[in-house]
Order: structure tokens, then C-alpha cells, then sequence
């Protein structure tokens, strides 16, 4: 096997990895966020008068935001609300997905 073998081989070898790589990328950014047990009951809100009687429990961000990905940041926004022990989603920017969990009675 001479040295232009052994070269063609590696080349082919690394043009294979990076379309297995930008496969899986491609793959993973489309995969949904499953609801946590619960979640689903998190109520979601812009009315700032919807969490006057509600404890803070942190700040939360749904990644991927953009449609058609909206829901899947609904869905991270919830889950991290129920991990913070929070029921309710004051949302501060609806764009970006971001917003402060609260638990409210």
C-alpha cells in the first residue's frame, strides 16, 4: 500500500465521520421535549395579575423557541417549572422563551 493509498483512505475515512456527525446533529435538533409527570397541569401565563399570590420559584428557558419548535419550548418550560416545584409560568418573553416559575395555591 503506497503513501496516495494510505492518504485516499484517510480522507474517506474523515468525510464519512462528519457526515455521521452532522447526521446525528440534524437528528437531535429535531427531537421534542417529553412532558415530566405533571407538566402538563403547569398553567402558562403573560398576566403578570395571575401570580400577585404566588411564590417565585426561579427562572426558566425553553430552548428553540421558534416555530415550529415553539411547542417543544413550552414543553421545556413546564418541565423545569415542576423541577423547581412550581405549577404556574409567568411568561417574561415569549419570543425567546423565557419566564419565572412560580407555585401559586
Amino acid at each position: 500500500m503506497n503513501a496516495q493509498n494510505v492518504f485516499d483512505m484517510l480522507i474517506m475515512t474523515c468525510r464519512n465521520a462528519l457526515v455521521t456527525l452532522a447526521s446525528v446533529s440534524l437528528l437531535t435538533g429535531c427531537v421534542t421535549s417529553a412532558l415530566a409527570p405533571g407538566a402538563d397541569k403547569v398553567h402558562l401565563t403573560t398576566d403578570a395579575r395571575d401570580v400577585t399570590a404566588c411564590t417565585a420559584v426561579g427562572n426558566v428557558i425553553g430552548v428553540q423557541s421558534n416555530n415550529p419548535l415553539r411547542d417543544n419550548a413550552i414543553s421545556e418550560m413546564r418541565n423545569q417549572t415542576i423541577g423547581l416545584g412550581g405549577n404556574t409560568v409567568f411568561v417574561t418573553d415569549g419570543e425567546l422563551g423565557e419566564g419565572v416559575a412560580y407555585r401559586c395555591p
